[in-house]
C-alpha cells in the first residue's frame, strides 16, 4: 500500500527535505497578473498555454543613455535611463527606471510583499503594499490568475518559509537571494511528502496553489489525484476554486489531525499556525486508508533546480519570487524559455537581474505612458545587457507595471512614473520590496520640497526636509528654518511661497549650518500654450450658475489649476460675477442672444460662451425609432445590443445595453452597438462636447464612439480608455480638438479589447448607455449671425454684401501675398465684435462660439484659449490696424475665395 501512494519517490530520495513548520506562515512576495488568460477546459479547469519558445532576437539600433541617478537609501539608488530604437523605419524613444541594490551593503535587503496583511488570496496595489510593509521602493511581482483567488503562479519564499510553491509549468524562472546575500535565478520544481502515523506516505504536489493546467504530466488538472497543503497565509475558503475536483480535507494543528472531511471542503479558514491538507482521488484514498483524527501527520518538502538537479533548502533563502521567461544569461540575450506570444507588443515591462559578480541586483521598470513608448521583450533584453545585467528574468508587465520609491528626505513612497492607466495602480497579488535597516545617522543634507512651477497669484507651501548619513529621512523642520527668495518673481514667508510676476526665483532655506536652494518658475501668459475652462458653454439666463475651473497648460507640458485670484474676468452681453470658481449670471443685456465670460491670465485669454441653450439632449432611448444592432469585426465574437428597461438608479427609464462575449475570438476585438444601420444618427450642428451616462462592467476594456461626417471621414472618440468602474457613471468628453466636421452622424458606440495585454482584460461583460447629449453652441450662439456673401476688391473702398454695395473707409491691401483688411469690415457684414487694447496691441474678436485673440506683429494667435501659429501677423499701416483676411475669416467659421483676374475677395458664411 505504501508503494502505491509513494509513486516513484522514496523517503531516502527526499532526504534533506525541510520539515513543515507548525507556525504562522508569513506571506511576502512579488505579484503580478497571469501571463496568459486562463481558458476553461472541458470540466471548467483553467489551463495555461505554453507552446514553443521562439529564439529571442536582439533589437537593432538600440541605444541607452543614462539621464541621472538618485539615492533612495544606503545601498539602493534609482537610475533613470532613456532608450532610443528604430521601429518600422521610425525612431522612437522611451524611459526606464532601475533600482540598483547593493547586496554588499548590510543595511539594504529585498523581500516579497503580499496582498493585504501579508496574506495570499488578497490583493493590493504596489504602493499600498510598500506603505504597509515599510518598503522604501517596490515593483509589482509575479504572474497570477486574474480569475483565481489571488496566489502567484511561481514560487514564493520569505525568511526561509515557503509561502507558495512553483507551479508545474515549463520555463518559469524564479529570482532568489540566499541568506548569505547571493542572488540566484533558476527554474525550480517542488518535492514533498506527508507521512502518516503508520508510516504510509504520499507525495505533496504543492503549497498554497491556485488551480491550473500542469505541463509535462499525466493530468490536465493540477488538483486531480493530488495532495496540497494550505497554510494560514491562504485566507480564502476556496482551496482553490475552479479546481474540477471535490476535495477531502484534513486539518492539522501542532502536527496532530483534528478534523477530517470526507469528499467535501472544511467550511473554515485555516487557523493560525495550522494547515489543511487538501486531497483528491488517490490522495483522498490515502487519507481514508491511513489518517484518523488524533493521529500525527508530518510533512517535509524541498525545492530542486531543474537545470542542475541540486536540492535547494528554502531555509537557506532570504527570499524568492516567481517570474516568467529568462531574458538574459551570461550577459547576453537568452532564448526565451517560454512562449511570449500573449505578452508581446510594446508595453510597460518589469524585470529583475543581477551583475556578473553578484553584488548588484537590478529592479527594472519600463514606462509606457505619454512620455515613453514601452518596450518589446527583445528590446528589454538589449536594455538589460546595456546596463550590466548578467542574468535576468521577466516579471509581470503591461498594465500591472508599477514602481514606487521614496524620494530623498521624504518619509513615504510615491509613484516613480505614471502607469499605463495614469496614476491608477492595479491591485495585484504580490510585489518586490526594497528595505533598509540602517540606524539613524547624523544630518547629511536638507532639501526643499514643493512645486517647481507656480502661477501668478498662486500660493504654495514648501517644506524643508533632511536626510542622514544613510540617506534616510530626518526631521529638520523643527529648527525654525529661515527662508528667502532671490527676486521679485516670488515672495516667501515661513515656507509659504506666492507667485508675483513671471520669472524664476531661487528659494533658499537655512537650518542651522545646512542650506538648501531650489528654483521656482512663475509662469506668465507668454509661457502658456492653453487656458481651458471646465465649462466651455453656459446658459445665458439670469440666475444661472456654473462652475468655471480654469486649467493652464504650460509650453513645457506642465498642467496647473489656475487659482481664482490669478484670473481677471470680463463679461460681455450680460452682468455677472465669478466667486470661488463659480460663474453666476446676474442679468442679461436687452436683445443679446450670445454672451461671453472672458478669463484673462497675464494677458492670455479664454472664454465661456453663454447662449440660450447650452446643452442639447440627443438620445435618451425612450422612443427609439431606428434600428440598433450588435456587430463585431470578428465573426466569433457574439453579443447583443438592444434598448432595455433600466434597473437600479435607471429604473423606470430605458437604456441601450451592450453585452459581449469575446472568449472565442482573437486579435483586436470590437463589440459594436450600431445606430441606424450604416448611416448612424445625425448630430445636426458643431458640437464642442459630449456627455453620457455609462454603466461600467470593470472589464478594463476600452470604450469608444465612432462619428462619420458628410464626406465619409471617420473620427474616433475615446469615451474611457479603461472601463474601471461598476455601475453608472457620467462621462464628459471634450470634442473641441476632435477635428470632426459637422454636421456628422454618430455611427456606433463600442467596447474594444486590444491584442496587447489581452490577458489583463475581461472578454465578457455588459455595459449600458443613457442620456447622450451634445453641447452645440452654434445652435443658439450662432443662430442670429448674418448669412450670405460679401465681396471686396483690392484698392476699392467698397464692399458688396448680399448684392448691396456699401462704402468702407479703408480698402483691402495685399502685402507679401496676403490680403489685409480692418476687422470691422468683416464683422459688420457677418456679425461679431472686436475690442482693441492700445497698451498690449491686442485685438479680441468675438463671433458666435469663437473667441479669437490677435497681437500686432505676432504670428501666434489664441483661439478659444489655445495658442496656435499662423504664417502671417496683424500689422499697423498708416495708423490703421489691419488683420490677415483669410486667417481671421476662416478661424471665425467663414469661407474665403480669391479671384486672381479681378483681384476680388469673396467671403461666405
Amino acid at each position: 500500500m505504501n508503494e502505491v501512494f509513494m509513486g516513484k519517490k522514496s523517503e531516502e530520495q527526499l532526504r534533506g527535505m525541510k520539515k513543515l513548520p507548525a507556525k504562522k506562515w508569513i506571506a511576502a512576495s512579488l505579484a503580478g497578473v497571469l501571463w496568459i488568460m486562463p481558458v476553461l477546459g472541458s470540466e471548467g479547469m483553467p489551463q495555461l498555454g505554453s507552446g514553443p519558445a521562439p529564439i529571442a532576437q536582439a533589437a537593432s539600433s538600440f541605444t541607452v543613455t543614462k539621464l541621472g541617478e538618485e539615492v533612495i537609501t544606503s545601498g539602493a539608488i534609482m537610475m533613470n535611463y532613456k532608450f532610443t530604437t528604430a521601429r518600422s523605419g521610425k525612431t522612437v524613444t522611451g524611459l526606464a527606471n532601475v533600482i540598483r541594490v547593493d547586496l554588499n551593503n548590510p543595511y539594504v535587503s529585498l523581500d516579497v510583499m503580499t496582498g493585504k496583511g501579508g496574506n495570499l488570496t488578497t490583493r493590493q496595489s504596489t504602493g499600498g503594499m510598500a506603505a504597509e510593509t515599510g518598503a522604501v521602493a517596490a515593483v509589482n511581482g509575479d504572474y497570477f490568475n486574474t480569475g483565481g483567488e489571488g496566489a502567484p503562479i511561481g514560487g514564493q519564499v520569505s525568511g526561509g518559509i515557503v509561502v507558495s510553491t512553483p507551479s508545474q509549468l515549463d520555463g518559469m524562472y524564479a529570482f532568489a537571494v540566499t541568506k548569505d546575500r547571493k542572488p540566484v535565478i533558476d527554474e525550480y520544481s517542488f518535492e514533498g511528502l506527508v507521512t502518516a502515523e503508520d508510516g504510509a506516505q504520499f507525495p505533496l504536489s504543492g503549497i498554497n496553489k491556485g488551480a491550473y493546467s500542469p505541463e509535462g504530466g499525466s493530468s490536465t488538472y493540477s488538483h486531480a489525484n493530488a495532495a496540497y497543503i494550505y497554510t494560514d497565509a491562504w485566507t480564502a475558503l476556496d482551496r482553490p476554486k475552479n479546481s474540477s475536483t471535490t476535495p477531502t480535507e484534513v486539518l492539522v494543528e501542532n502536527e496532530t489531525i483534528t478534523q477530517i472531511s470526507a469528499d467535501m471542503a472544511l467550511p473554515i479558514a485555516v487557523p493560525e499556525g495550522a494547515y489543511i491538507l487538501r486531497t483528491h482521488g488517490l490522495a483522498a484514498q490515502f487519507v481514508k486508508s491511513h489518517l484518523a483524527v488524533g493521529q500525527k501527520l508530518s510533512s517535509v518538502y524541498t525545492l530542486r533546480s531543474k537545470t542542475t538537479q541540486q536540492v535547494l533548502d528554502p531555509a537557506s533563502l532570504q527570499m524568492m519570487i516567481g517570474g516568467h521567461t529568462i531574458l538574459v544569461n551570461n550577459g547576453k540575450a537568452a532564448t526565451f524559455s517560454r512562449s511570449t506570444s500573449s505578452i508581446g507588443g510594446y508595453r510597460a515591462r518589469t524585470a529583475l537581474g543581477y551583475s556578473q559578480d553578484g553584488r548588484y541586483v537590478y529592479v527594472i521598470a519600463v514606462q509606457d505612458n505619454a512620455n515613453s513608448e514601452g518596450m518589446s521583450l527583445t528590446e528589454l533584453q538589449s536594455f538589460m545587457t546595456n546596463i550590466g545585467v548578467w542574468k535576468g528574468l521577466n516579471l509581470d508587465g503591461g498594465g500591472s507595471t508599477t514602481m514606487v520609491d521614496r524620494p530623498l528626505a521624504e518619509t513615504s513612497t510615491t509613484l516613480t512614473f505614471n502607469t499605463e492607466y495614469g496614476t491608477e495602480q492595479r491591485s495585484i497579488v504580490n510585489g518586490l520590496g526594497v528595505y533598509t535597516s540602517a540606524p539613524q545617522g547624523e544630518v547629511k543634507g536638507i532639501k526643499i520640497s514643493g512645486s517647481s512651477v507656480l502661477l501668478i497669484g498662486q500660493k504654495a507651501t514648501y517644506s524643508l526636509k533632511g536626510y542622514d548619513t544613510y540617506y534616510n529621512p530626518v526631521d529638520v523642520a523643527s529648527g525654525n528654518p529661515a527662508w528667502t527668495s532671490s527676486n521679485g518673481s516670488a515672495t516667501v514667508s515661513a515656507g509659504e511661497v506666492t507667485g508675483v510676476k513671471a520669472g524664476t526665483a531661487t528659494l533658499t532655506a537655512v537650518s542651522g549650518v545646512a542650506t538648501a536652494t531650489t528654483k521656482v518658475t512663475v509662469l506668465g501668459g507668454e509661457d502658456l500654450s492653453s487656458l481651458t475652462v471646465g465649462t466651455a458653454t453656459a446658459p445665458l439666463t439670469a440666475g444661472a450658475s456654473v462652475s468655471v475651473p480654469v486649467t493652464a497648460l504650460a509650453k513645457n507640458g506642465t498642467s496647473l489649476t489656475v487659482p481664482p485670484a490669478s484670473l481677471k474676468w470680463e463679461f460681455i452681453g450680460f452682468k455677472g460675477s465669478v466667486q470661488d470658481g463659480k460663474l453666476t449670471v446676474t442679468s442679461v443685456n436687452a436683445g443679446v442672444t450670445t454672451g461671453y465670460a472672458i478669463a484673462r491670465y497675464d494677458g492670455f485669454s479664454t472664454a465661456v460662451v453663454l447662449s440660450a441653450a447650452a446643452a442639447t439632449p440627443w438620445e435618451n432611448f425612450e422612443n427609439v425609432g431606428y434600428p440598433i444592432a450588435f456587430t463585431s469585426n470578428v465573426s466569433s465574437v457574439t453579443g447583443t445590443a438592444a434598448v432595455v428597461a433600466g434597473s437600479a438608479e435607471k429604473a423606470g427609464s430605458k437604456v441601450l445595453q451592450l453585452s459581449y462575449d469575446m472568449t472565442a475570438g482573437s486579435g483586436k476585438m470590437y463589440a459594436y452597438a450600431q445606430f441606424n444601420g450604416t448611416s448612424g444618427k445625425q448630430i445636426p450642428a458643431a458640437a464642442t462636447s459630449m456627455s453620457l451616462d455609462v454603466m461600467g462592467d470593470m472589464s478594463l476594456n476600452w470604450l469608444r464612439a465612432e462619428v462619420v461626417d458628410g464626406s465619409g471621414t471617420t473620427s474616433y472618440i475615446d469615451l474611457a480608455k479603461v472601463i474601471d468602474w461598476n455601475g453608472w457613471k457620467s462621462l464628459n468628453i471634450d470634442l473641441s480638438n476632435s477635428g470632426i466636421k459637422f454636421p456628422a452622424a454618430l455611427k456606433r458606440v463600442y467596447v474594444v479589447n486590444v491584442e496587447e495585454g489581452q490577458d489583463e482584460r475581461a472578454k465578457t461583460g455588459t455595459v449600458a448607455f443613457d442620456n447622450l447629449s451634445f453641447v452645440m453652441p452654434s445652435l443658439s450662439s450662432e443662430a442670429g449671425l448674418p448669412k450670405g456673401t460679401a465681396a471686396m476688391s483690392i484698392g476699392s473702398k467698397s464692399i458688396t454684401v448680399n448684392g448691396t454695395k456699401k462704402a468702407i473707409d479703408v480698402a483691402p491691401i495685399v502685402k507679401d501675398g496676403t490680403t489685409y483688411v480692418p476687422i470691422k469690415v468683416v464683422l459688420d457684414a457677418f456679425g461679431g465684435s472686436a475690442a482693441w487694447d492700445q497698451n498690449t496691441k491686442k485685438i479680441m474678436v468675438l463671433r458666435g462660439a469663437k473667441a479669437l485673440d490677435l497681437t500686432v506683429n505676432k504670428k501666434e494667435y489664441v483661439l478659444n484659449g489655445k495658442r496656435q501659429s499662423a504664417e502671417v501677423a496683424p500689422l499697423i499701416l498708416q495708423g490703421r490696424t489691419l488683420v490677415p483676411l483669410r486667417l481671421v475669416s476662416e478661424q471665425l467659421g467663414l469661407t474665403v475665395k480669391w479671384e486672381q483676374k479681378t483681384k476680388t475677395v469673396t467671403i461666405e458664411s
